[in-house]
């Protein structure tokens, strides 16, 4: 059944709840944007992902490592709720911790990123030593 048919219709569950003023049809309900800033707020709150922890970005596939600086929201960027603002530890990043002239987190150039919660895992990640593992083996 086609969704305008089905939502035309009186006699579906769709139309109960609307009747009855439940889920998304509740007068209280928070709108699509809040629930989706609610649910990256609780990822950011059960990972743990505060200022001042050590980090590594996308495990598995990215091995840049850095500290936590700001978790929150930039409405310079694009998209709801939190991001995550890391001071890298080499200048592989995108930005000194502004964006667009306004001041998020203190870091050299290049070593600032700001990545969505889920890109992030904290935890005890020392910094790398590409350098000194290279000496090594000369």
């Amino acid at each position: 059944m086609p969704p305008d048919e089905y939502e035309s219709r009186n006699d579906s569950v769709l139309a109960w709840k609307k009747s009855q003023k439940l889920g998304r049809f509740a007068p209280d309900a928070p709108s699509i944007e809040e629930q989706k800033i609610r649910a990256l707020q609780r990822e950011v709150d059960e990972r743990g992902i505060e200022p001042g922890k050590r980090c590594h970005l996308l495990p598995g596939t990215d091995d840049r490592r850095g500290t936590v600086r700001f978790v929150g929201a930039i409405p310079q960027i694009p998209g709801l709720g939190p991001w995550v603002g890391i001071a890298l530890d080499e200048p592989s990043g995108k930005n000194d911790g502004s964006v667009k002239g306004e001041r998020y987190f203190e870091c050299a150039p290049n070593c600032g990123v700001f990545v969505r919660p889920e890109r992030v895992e904290v935890g005890d990640f020392p910094a790398l030593d590409d350098l000194g593992e290279e000496m090594e083996e000369i």
